[in-house]
């Protein structure tokens, strides 16, 4: 029996050591996190010119537990330019979702696998994500599909304004539009409390920044917390974060998020697994 018990947990071992995406535990047991919003959170940093230096930082480095959703909707293993083929008409380099998700796999490990959602679109103002707008629908539908196979949406990170900033009008109007942005997304998704961490500007293309920063800073919705970007280094252009800068906002990020996360969220491994193998390790009346 000892033998016998010792085999299987030898085979267990290597099923949870290997992240085969083939594998349903590792999609079933995934935690979703999608990233919407426009080009800072799509990722610029390290883009100058229209040209990405490539330099990737080791907080940004691939990891096996890592997945991101493709264009293609299908999983594979993430890593820089997480929005590659979502923001296309654009040149796509490092944004924070990479930093934040080994940040929270560092300090969590109990989390086991996280599966990013790119949705960001650069450019984009308030109004396009709107309820029944192609981003949105884009946004909805990738949710959705994340979740067929299993795991569960953890949260939203929001990372958007700049294009609000322009006239004073969109700036006046953006708090009602993006708490009504939230609580349709919320109701879409089936969510009525999911986390949403959205970012306070960091900069804008026009003149009525502090007025996005306000209604950011104020959201007063359950469950919606803000990390604020001000001060952090802008590329040349002074509008979008620099690499480095996005590796902080990704620390920020992830910090934010695991104040809400119950630790530990689940097991590594799948629990049918744990209790047959604590079945047969359990003494008599144990």
């Amino acid at each position: 029996m000892f033998a016998f018990v010792c085999l299987m947990l030898l085979f267990y071992s290597s099923l949870v050591t290997t992240q085969d995406l083939s594998h349903d535990y590792v999609l079933q047991g995934k935690n979703i996190i999608i990233l919407a919003g426009q080009s800072n959170m799509s990722g610029r940093g390290g883009v100058i010119d229209n040209r990405w230096d490539g330099f990737v930082p080791p907080e940004c480095h691939r990891n096996s537990s890592i997945l991101r959703l493709s264009k293609g909707l299908t999983w594979e293993e993430a890593e820089e330019p997480l929005h590659r083929d979502i923001d296309v008409d654009r040149t796509c380099g490092v944004g924070p979702g990479m930093a934040f998700a080994n940040l929270v796999l560092a300090k969590d490990p109990s989390l086991g696998v996280i599966g990013l959602v790119p949705c960001a679109v650069g450019g984009t103002n308030i109004s396009e994500w709107r309820r029944g707008s192609v981003l949105y629908n884009q946004l909805i539908n990738r949710a959705n599909t994340a979740l067929q196979d299993g795991g569960i949406i953890r949260a939203l990170l929001w990372y958007q304004g700049e294009s609000d900033t322009v006239i004073h009008s969109d700036a006046k109007l953006y708090k009602r539009r993006l708490e009504r942005f939230f609580d349709d997304l919320r109701s879409d998704l089936m969510s009525p409390t999911l986390p949403i961490i959205q970012v306070a500007l960091a900069s804008g293309t026009g003149p009525y920044i502090e007025i996005i920063r306000k209604a950011q800073l104020e959201t007063n919705l359950q469950n919606v917390k803000c990390v604020d970007a001000k001060g952090l280094p802008l590329e040349p252009d002074e509008l979008h974060l620099t690499t480095l800068a996005q590796v902080e906002l990704g620390k920020m990020l992830a910090d934010a998020f695991l104040q809400n996360v119950p630790v530990p969220v689940r097991s590594n491994a799948p629990k049918r697994f744990n209790n047959f193998f604590l079945d047969l390790l359990r003494p008599p009346f144990w």
